[in-house]
């Protein structure tokens, strides 16, 4: 039985039903997703520089985070913007996260990046415009690695899961989803962060969920409001960008959290984990 039957079965409204179990997923390096943690994954949302990103991987290395997240194929709106480094982003990432013995996820935007992103990469991230590129979807299945996939900003919940399931047909079980807000009427935010999804896909399959609040908001001053509220509704981990300087940054400066602010969003956000007899790290 896919994992779309599973829900589809387990969300009819008039019945009881019993949480499934989240299935723990263990990433490497002692970071087991899906269990008592909340693990916070962040970082730039594009790789600029090795300055910018050895910067702020220092200060989320000290302040105890153990992914860092940087893009270094975008997937841009317009071709006339930053569409990342490519190669030598991936090679950045990696040598850093190596230097503060932290994990690495980041993007593969096309089948033909699959090769380097899983050399480099410790988690595969499928962005949301690539939610139902299937030959994507089938490459990262192929993999015995860690996959985080984002939900379509126009997707509903079961097409969501149809995407899962495609990875999940080739053989690879390791998966996260990732509520990453979804469009709505509303233009006072980027998007619309769905807590009834990440609620809802958390009792009714066995993957953990992840809440991306800086695009689900595209908002900083946001973004650990969101943040809360995704642990709320019952989030397994975090996906967040941080800049040294957002003002200058060369992808989303406006939903990135400056680095001066990653101890409030930890005192913050931790509270409400606590109060979920969770904790943040």
């Amino acid at each position: 039985m896919s994992i779309l039957q599973v829900y589809q079965i387990m969300i009819q409204p008039i019945q009881e039903t019993q949480d499934t179990a989240v299935r723990p997923l263990d990433l490497g390096s002692g970071v087991v997703i899906g269990g008592q943690e909340i693990f916070l994954m962040a970082g730039p949302c594009s790789v600029e520089s090795y300055e910018q990103t050895r910067r702020t991987a220092e200060t989320l290395a000290i302040a105890g985070c153990r992914v860092l997240r940087g893009g270094a194929y975008k997937p841009r709106t317009s071709p006339d913007t930053f569409q990342g480094l490519g190669l030598p982003g991936l090679e950045i990432l990696r040598t850093v996260a190596d230097e503060f013995d932290m994990l690495v996820i980041t993007e593969a935007l096309a089948v033909e990046h699959v090769p380097l992103v899983a050399a480099m990469a410790d988690i595969i991230q499928i962005g949301s415009r690539n939610m139902q590129h299937n030959p994507l979807l089938w490459a990262v299945g192929e993999l015995d690695k860690p996959v985080l996939l984002k939900r379509g900003f126009m997707s509903t919940i079961s097409e969501w899961l149809a995407a899962a399931d495609h990875v999940q047909s080739r053989g690879n079980r390791r998966i996260m989803l990732c509520e990453r807000g979804i469009r709505t009427f509303d233009a006072a935010f980027g998007n619309t962060l769905d807590t009834n999804a990440i609620a809802l896909v958390r009792q009714s399959t066995p993957y953990p969920v992840i809440a991306d609040p800086s695009h689900a908001t595209g908002r900083s001053d946001l973004v650990i409001p969101v943040a809360c509220a995704g642990v709320a509704a019952g989030a397994d981990g975090l996906l967040v960008e941080f800049h040294p300087d957002p003002q200058s940054a060369l992808s989303d400066g406006p939903q990135s959290l400056p680095l001066s602010m990653v101890p409030a969003f930890y005192e913050a956000v931790g509270a409400i984990a606590t109060a979920c007899e969770r904790d943040l790290v």
